[in-house]
């Protein structure tokens, strides 16, 4: 009982923080005149939709689901002797899939250390405790291919960041605000305050800057 009261605050104050820090990204993103920040939260929203119906299109959010699916029933109903690479595969997809991996990734590879790996660091070690239990060690070998795939994230942001052209608005600062409100979006699920399919918004990330390059 104590057991899950711990874990309900702790999801609790993640989440707080998510939210604060999802707001916080996005509300600095836009500056200038009312205008301008008006042209510029157009430019954001049209990139969310699109990137929701690309989304969909390439169906990302089912693929994610169906991971979390398949990782709770095999919690459910674990075999009797495990190999190692089911629980490292299942722990890699499961860690990497997720939006958390692809949004601290991108927003740690625009403006630095992104305190958002503290929150997957959390929110990941609760599952891969969870894991251990099952697979044992091979989900601790599996953080090996999840940091490489994050690395990998962060320093693609880091090459493409300064190659891209400069505006009044920065094209970084659109993939900033679209980050910041999907980082929002996370902290609503970890809350459970409203069911979003975050991962099908990710396609934003890449139509922002090209839209802001476009319309600006």
């Amino acid at each position: 009982m104590q057991n899950q009261q711990n874990q309900l605050a702790l999801k609790i104050i993640l989440g707080v923080y998510t939210l604060w820090f999802g707001l916080k990204l996005a509300w600095t993103s836009f500056y200038g005149s009312p205008r301008q920040i008006l042209k510029e939260l157009a430019i954001v929203l049209l990139a969310m939709t699109l990137g929701k119906l690309a989304g969909k299109l390439m169906r990302l959010q089912k693929l994610s689901n169906s991971i979390g699916q398949y990782a709770t029933r095999t919690l459910a109903a674990p075999k009797p002797n495990p190999q190692f690479s089911d629980g490292f595969v299942l722990a890699t997809a499961l860690f990497c899939v997720g939006p958390l991996a692809w949004l601290a990734s991108v927003q740690e590879g625009l403006a630095g250390f992104s305190p958002l790996f503290v929150v997957k660091a959390v929110t990941d070690g609760l599952a891969a405790y969870a894991f251990c239990a099952t697979f044992r060690w091979s989900v601790i070998v599996s953080a090996l291919p999840v940091l490489a795939f994050e690395g990998s994230l962060i320093r693609l942001v880091q090459v493409a960041g300064p190659m891209l052209p400069n505006r009044s608005w920065l094209l970084p600062d659109s993939i900033t605000a679209v980050d910041g409100l999907l980082i929002f979006c996370v902290a609503m699920l970890i809350l459970e305050l409203k069911k979003i399919a975050v991962t099908d918004y990710l396609p934003s990330l890449i139509l922002a800057p090209l839209l802001a390059w476009l319309l600006w």
